[in-house]
């Protein structure tokens, strides 16, 4: 967050050098890829500079709050969760971007809602199980039953600890006999005598992806809760890190522009350099494992890549859909609940 700092004093568009557009991201891997891929061409096209500012997402929605509310914004943009993105909160910080979205409307090449008021769609991608293959070479954990069962699978756990928690709660549900269609209102008492079972295992509390990544480097667990895309350049790295698509929750990343940001202008050009650039986005989810808002950009993607992502079978049988308009509803509930039991 010190990029962060630094970027306050910033003055404003008219007295800079340079023209340029500030978005947060969740930096490593994730911030790279997008570099390489997104930014940069971007930048080559049209000669605006992208200033990237790492923190985690529940940092980015803070802070974008915060600003807003000071009135003060250094930020331009950032990916704000699919399920957060139809908040309430969110539209009380966010540009509404309708407007800007119409040149979208009916492109064959991209999905129905790649753009929407309440931003353009970076990607999907899930929060999955995944497991250490040196450490279980006998057997190998596929459902979140396996997870719990710590005789049969022996070792530390992983699970994120943010402002969403309703992924931990559902995968405790899931192991704890919970089908995935009455997985929804979630039975916050269960899940958390169901959390009770497993808390002297779990090793790593992550906040961040790359807190996840360095958890599972240093073999401080075994099996862990974490996102695909850190999950996939954790193998991409050479580690002996395997998933299991039979546990895993399909999410997604909006692109958020803030309101009153210095350079939404510029912020507007590269989301629209993103949604054009099939190229760009094909890049970005090989590197990272993430399904693309083009269909264009899919066709692109290499063979293996395309092969790694869920099946159509995964899909229908076994990852979970979350119910968005039911954990926004019950976000403060959940984290207070949450937040009395990790304490």
């Amino acid at each position: 967050m010190t990029a962060a700092v630094t970027l306050s004093g910033l003055s404003p568009s008219p007295a800079r050098a340079e023209e340029q557009v500030v978005i947060a991201t969740t930096g490593g891997a994730y911030d790279e890829a997008l570099r390489k891929y997104w930014f940069d061409p971007f930048t080559a096209s049209t000669g605006i500079k992208v200033v990237s500012v790492a923190a985690t997402n529940a940092e980015m929605r803070a802070k974008a709050t915060a600003m807003v509310k000071t009135g003060h914004v250094t930020w331009d943009l950032y990916p704000d969760g699919e399920i957060q993105a139809i908040s309430e909160a969110h539209k009380s910080t966010s540009e509404d971007l309708s407007v800007f979205c119409k040149q979208f409307v009916g492109r064959p090449d991209l999905v129905d809602d790649a753009c929407v008021g309440a931003g353009a769609r970076l990607f999907s991608t899930a929060t999955l199980m995944v497991y250490n293959t040196d450490a279980l070479k006998d057997e190998q954990p596929v459902s979140f039953a396996d997870m719990w069962d710590t005789k049969r699978f022996p070792g530390g756990r992983s699970f994120p600890n943010f402002d969403d928690p309703w992924r931990v709660m559902a995968s405790a549900l899931l192991a704890d006999g919970v089908t995935r269609d009455k997985l929804f209102p979630l039975d916050i008492d269960r899940a958390l005598r169901k959390l009770d079972a497993i808390r002297g295992d779990i090793s790593v509390w992550w906040k961040s992806g790359d807190q996840s990544v360095q958890g599972f480097r240093n073999a401080d667990y075994t099996i862990g809760e974490i996102w695909l895309t850190r999950a996939n350049a954790l193998k991409a790295e050479g580690r002996p890190i395997a998933w299991s698509n039979k546990a895993a929750f399909l999410v997604g990343d909006r692109l958020t522009v803030i309101k009153g940001a210095p350079d939404e202008a510029n912020a507007l050009k590269l989301i629209a350099f993103w949604l054009n650039s099939p190229e760009a986005q094909a890049r970005v989810c090989e590197a990272l494992l993430c399904t693309p808002p083009s269909g264009k950009a899919i066709a692109l993607m290499s063979p293996a890549a395309r092969a790694a992502l869920p099946s159509e079978e995964d899909l229908r049988d076994h990852i979970v859909i979350p119910d968005a308009a039911w954990i926004n509803a019950n976000a403060d509930m959940m984290l207070e609940r949450w937040n009395a039991w990790i304490r």
